[in-house]
This record gives structure tokens, sequence and C-alpha cells, in this order.
């Protein structure tokens, strides 16, 4: 019995010991998932170039899995969604944003309104309109157009005037629809913020905003801040090229954009990469960084 009691107490006293060296593991709190804060701007995808050639479901998994919150479907892209589709084929593409964790946006698309040809204007404004009813029926949020050059045979007021009537007869046509009209800072010297504003001073519709595009040429002029204040009342949606260029104060844009209290999404437009789903992973980290949220 001596013996027993004294093998006892001594395996006793071992598991005690043990039990003490493991409870400070077992009583420290588990680091947090995530140290990021939240951020009042969406982050996004565009589909050029990166995801150029995903098909929806893998869209939907990459993004999900990079905690990128929406995308912006560019036109003959491998995802397929153009005017083509069926209803039904429509109706199951919303389903299939509808049930994930990733919003479609919007559609982007490559119709403008400069040229000089009236039969041809009106056929780009009728296809967008069909491009705005697709956007309605597969969810989407709005269309992205652009104005991309000045004819030089006709003198730039006049183009200006052209683009600006134009986007407002698709405004009228995307509010029946609630379908917002971005236009995308975009083209030879149409891209100028004044320009920008003039289209869209005379457009003169709550539908039709600006797709801020984050190109060197918006600090030209009086430079980045007194360009953003031209559109800032306008900004509908942004794009973003690689933010580690330094050729671009993204910093500077977040920051106004916040401050400005902008709340909608800033789309990634960058190239196509072996392992995309890291390259976004990296993309959000330097995105939420720059506001000072991680």
């Amino acid at each position: 019995m001596p013996s027993s009691r004294r093998t006892f107490l001594k395996t006793a006293g071992l598991g005690a010991g043990l039990v003490g060296l493991a409870a400070p593991r077992s009583l420290a709190a588990d680091p947090p998932a995530s140290f990021a804060k939240p951020s009042r701007l969406r982050l996004g995808l565009v589909t050029y170039n990166l995801a150029k050639d995903w098909d929806i479901p893998t869209l939907i998994k990459n993004c999900d899995q990079a905690k990128f919150e929406g995308v912006e479907l560019r036109t003959t892209h491998a995802h397929g969604v153009e005017v083509s589709l069926s209803k039904d084929q429509r109706a199951e593409v919303k389903k299939r944003f509808g049930d994930s964790k990733v919003e479609l946006m919007g559609l982007g698309s490559a119709f403008d309104y400069h040229t000089p040809d009236p039969a041809r204007l009106r056929k780009d404004i009728e296809a967008t309109k069909e491009y705005i009813v697709l956007a309605q029926d597969v969810g989407a949020t709005g269309v992205k157009v652009r104005p991309n050059a000045f004819p030089r045979e006709v003198p730039k007021e006049r183009t200006l005037e052209q683009i600006g009537r134009s986007l407002r007869e698709l405004g009228e046509f995307g509010a029946n629809h609630g379908q917002i009209i971005r236009l995308e800072v975009h083209g030879t010297e149409t891209c100028l913020l004044p320009n920008i504003r003039k289209m869209l001073d005379i457009a003169d519709h709550p539908n039709v905003g600006a797709c801020w595009n984050s190109n060197p040429d918006d600090l030209k002029g009086d430079g980045l801040d007194a360009n953003f204040d031209l559109v800032k009342h306008k900004i509908v949606a942004v794009h973003l090229r690689d933010l580690c260029l330094e050729d671009y104060p993204f910093r500077r844009l977040l920051t106004r954009l916040n401050g400005v209290g902008f709340a909608g999404f800033c789309l990634a437009e960058i190239p196509e990469s072996a392992d995309p789903v890291r390259v976004m992973r990296y993309y959000r980290a330097l995105f939420l960084a720059y506001q000072g949220l991680l």
C-alpha cells in the first residue's frame, strides 16, 4: 500500500504539473481572424484583363476567396454575359450571383458616341439600350460606357454636345430600367476631366455619372485634387490600376473618395497572373493599407 500510494501521488503530481504547464495555452485568447478594419469603399474586379478567361463560377469562386465584393463584366470575355442570352440564361446568371457573396455590380461596354455619322450614332445608342436591358435582366446596377476620341473633322465643342445629349437619352432610358450610366474617364483628350465635366453637365441627368479611371492624365492641368473636384459629385464607380504603380497617387485618390463619402465600388483592372487569387489578396491588403485600415 505505501508503495502504491507513493506511485499514485507521483503520477498525480506529474499530471498536475502537465496541466499547469498547459493551462496558459488553453486559457490564452485566440488571435483575431483579421486585423483589417472595414472599408467604406467596396473592392471589386473588372474582368479586363485578369479575369477575361474565367467563366461565372470561376469568377465567383476567386472573388469570394480573395474577399472581393463585386465584379464588372467586360463585354466579349469568357463569362459570356452578352445580349444574345435567352431569358432563361439571363435568369440563371442573376441567380448565380444572387446565391453568392459576390455582387454583379455592372456590365462594361465599349459603346461611345463621338462618331460624326448620324446613322452609326443612332445604332450605338440603340445597342446600348439593349445592353441596359441585359443589365437589368442579370441583376446588375449599371452599364459602363465611354468617350473615345475627338473626330478631327468636327469641332470639339460639337462632339462634347453630341456625347452629352446621347448620355442624357441613355440616362432617361436607364432610369426606367433601374440602371446607372457610368461614363468612364477614357479616350484621347476626351479623358481630360474638364471635358468629362462638360459631357456630364450637358447630359444633366441623375442616372448619368462618372467612372473615375485612375489615368495619369488625371494629374494634368491643376492636378489631381482640382480635377477630382470637377466631378466628385458625379462619381458612381472607380477603376483602379495596379496599386503598386508609382506614377499615380493612389493613396491620395482613396483619401479623397472617403472624404466625399463615396461608398461605391473601386474595381481592380489589372494584368493576368498565373496565381490570380494570391495577387488579388495582395491587392486587397494594399487597398486597405492605403486607407489606414490594415
